[in-house]
């Protein structure tokens, strides 16, 4: 009896070692590092929009919808940051789909001021195709450049994994625990960081809105020529007014991203008398590196850029 027990904790051994890692999609490249960082070999992440692509301009393509539907768990980033065409694709794909950016509290765009670039959560946001654009609804869904805000965005990607795989909740929870200490570290080195500097120093010129959790957390006053979309524009008026501001307030932290066209800026910074400082990360990684790299890079760019 006792040979026959033996023999049965064996196979389940085995069986536990060879089991398949769950399938999770993700829509995009920061959220899909963070799923792998949390689900390690138990997990088989893959994500729709890749590194250094954009997802404001991504279309979703019959291939993208077939591989929604064979995967097990998607993780979308929510707040409208992905299109209406994608949340209908992963709607389709009937398997249990999770909104990363759950319970967090958005910050909110006032598309009706015509002053939105000079203050640092205003934004402006028009689109033509209901259908197939972004609509953030109010919603900044940049959630991400906020690491003390990411510990619950963590928590809502380990909670899902544990749904769909219970068998390895103690496993998610202990990589929860360590990469939620990554993020802890990141908020002490940006406040180290930025404590050097006055805060009327803490001002940036960037290509794209998408920094407005990362300005509110680290009182850095962020202004772009573009709204939280790539594709919407500035008007003349608009545009005149940012030169006005950078000027009046001496600004000379400027960055393009590595998602953006920088034609808009190259011709602001040309007829504002500055230049371009570097590059930051905003809605894609980098080909190499994960989310802590992306945001190490970013903490330590800005903050010697304004020193």
């Amino acid at each position: 009896m006792l040979r026959k027990f033996l023999l049965s904790l064996s196979l389940l051994s085995v069986s536990a070692v060879f089991a398949e890692p769950v399938k999770v999609m993700t829509s995009f490249s920061i959220l899909g590092d963070i799923t792998r960082q949390i689900g390690g070999d138990k997990v088989e992440v893959a994500e729709i929009v890749k590194p250094n692509q954009d997802m404001h301009i991504y279309r979703i393509t019959p291939q993208d919808a077939k591989r929604l539907k064979n995967s097990q768990l998607i993780l979308l980033n929510g707040k409208g940051f992905e299109s209406n065409e994608f949340v209908k694709a992963a709607k389709a794909a009937n398997v249990p789909v999770v909104l990363a950016s759950d319970k967090i509290q958005s910050i909110q765009h006032d598309d009706n001021d015509e002053h939105h670039h000079e203050h640092e959560h205003e934004h402006e946001h028009k689109h033509e195709d209901k259908h197939a654009h972004h609509h953030h609804g109010g919603d900044d869904p940049h959630v991400w450049q906020d690491p003390v805000l990411m510990k619950q965005y963590t928590q809502n990607i380990a909670d899902a994994l544990i749904q769909i795989d219970p068998a390895n909740k103690d496993y998610y929870s202990g990589s929860l625990k360590k990469y939620q200490q990554k993020l802890d570290d990141l908020d002490a080195l940006a406040k180290k960081s930025f404590a050097a500097i006055p805060v009327e120093k803490r001002k940036v010129l960037t290509s794209h809105d998408s920094f407005a959790y990362f300005g509110a957390r680290y009182q850095i006053k962020f202004l772009a020529p573009q709204g939280v979309s790539e594709e919407s524009e500035p008007s003349a008026k608009q545009m005149a007014e940012i030169i006005r501001t950078v000027k009046r307030e001496n600004i000379r932290a400027v960055f393009v991203e590595n998602i953006s066209n920088p034609k808009l800026l190259n011709r602001l910074t040309k007829e504002a008398g500055v230049s371009v400082t570097g590059k930051l990360y905003s809605d894609a990684l980098p080909e190499n590196g994960g989310y802590v790299d992306m945001m190490k890079h970013n903490i330590e760019t800005l903050s010697g850029a304004m020193k």
